[in-house]
């Protein structure tokens, strides 16, 4: 499949080196000032140094991507709230060129998952998202094959960085200003953390799974959120002496998305520690269904990216 990349951080980076182990061949790669567009394949080295020494990526214009020959554009822009743009129109111009759509940018499906389906319905192409729920945790392909009537909730950890300040609290007895402050020095948290520790990035991943298992009808204003800011260390060690400890715990339903501090058992499967992720989904026929791992990272978010090009290619 030849790809169309938008965004050059680290996922959209990440996707352009992997694509030709996936045999997949990159055509376009761009930022949201410049692109480097070739039907017959771009340089992907020579676009990735000219990205790590500061350089532009290329000397076209980003809008032209949509004019060049791509199968599948990756929709790697940073998530925007509310209208959920300029990623919604990406996927919009995409669609309405019959053309496939594969999205680490959760805005769009979280902001605007009906209106998403609604284009792909006219469309000759697909749009698909494994990517923005749980990096490389193939949690949408797993509903997809239980089928999303069979599963009746979703429900773990789904951000890193909050996982990693309750585990690194409960373990050293660190109240949470001091280790917010060793995340950010480790590149755990970002410089302003407010979308991690407020519950929001974890938010929007379970309003994502709830309009999986609806088809639709839930945004992010629909959550019920609380971040983590506000748990005292004592907190941590009078749930230690009773044998748990607290996590910071999404659940998706057809009826609600609710993201909270939760009492866990220390040593249950959703006491997972530092930056891993854990999804539980609960079905009606096979159980309850564990996938842990890293939930995030350029890398790992890109093997979820070719996974889904790659179910495109195969259909």
């Amino acid at each position: 499949m030849r790809l169309a990349i938008l965004g050059a951080g680290d996922v959209g980076r990440s996707v352009a080196d992997l694509a030709g182990e996936y045999g997949h061949e990159v055509v376009a790669l761009a930022d949201s000032t410049n692109a480097v567009i070739d039907d017959d394949g771009i340089d992907v080295e020579g676009a990735l140094q000219r990205k790590r020494s500061g350089e532009p990526v290329g000397v076209d214009d980003p809008d032209d991507v949509f004019e060049g020959e791509y199968d599948v554009l990756v929709e790697a822009t940073p998530t925007t709230l509310g209208d959920a743009e300029p990623g919604f129109t990406h996927v919009e111009r995409a669609l309405e060129a019959d053309r496939h759509v594969v999205l680490a940018n959760k805005g769009p499906v979280a902001e605007r998952y009906d209106e998403l389906r609604a284009l792909e319905d006219e469309s000759a192409g697909s749009i698909r998202f494994e990517a923005t729920v749980g990096g490389a945790i193939p949690v949408l392909s797993t509903i997809e094959d239980e089928t999303p009537q069979a599963v009746t909730a979703v429900r773990g950890v789904l951000n890193g960085t909050a996982n990693f300040i309750l585990t690194r609290m409960a373990a050293e007895g660190l109240d949470y200003d001091h280790v917010l402050a060793e995340a950010q020095d480790l590149g755990v948290a970002e410089a302003d953390p407010t979308f991690d520790v407020d519950g929001t990035d974890a938010a929007l991943k379970f309003v994502i799974l709830a309009n999986v298992l609806s088809d639709g009808g839930f945004a992010l204003e629909d959550a019920d959120v609380e971040g983590i800011q506000n748990i005292p260390g004592s907190a941590l060690n009078l749930a230690a002496e009773d044998g748990r400890t607290i996590r910071l715990i999404g659940e998706a339903t057809r009826e609600g998305v609710r993201v909270a501090p939760r009492l866990v058992p220390q040593n249950g499967p959703l006491a997972v520690t530092g930056t891993r992720n854990i999804v539980q989904i609960e079905t009606r026929h096979a159980g309850s269904l564990h996938s842990s791992g890293r939930g995030a990272g350029g890398p790992e978010t890109a093997t979820a990216v070719l996974s889904d090009v790659s179910r495109l290619a195969d259909r």
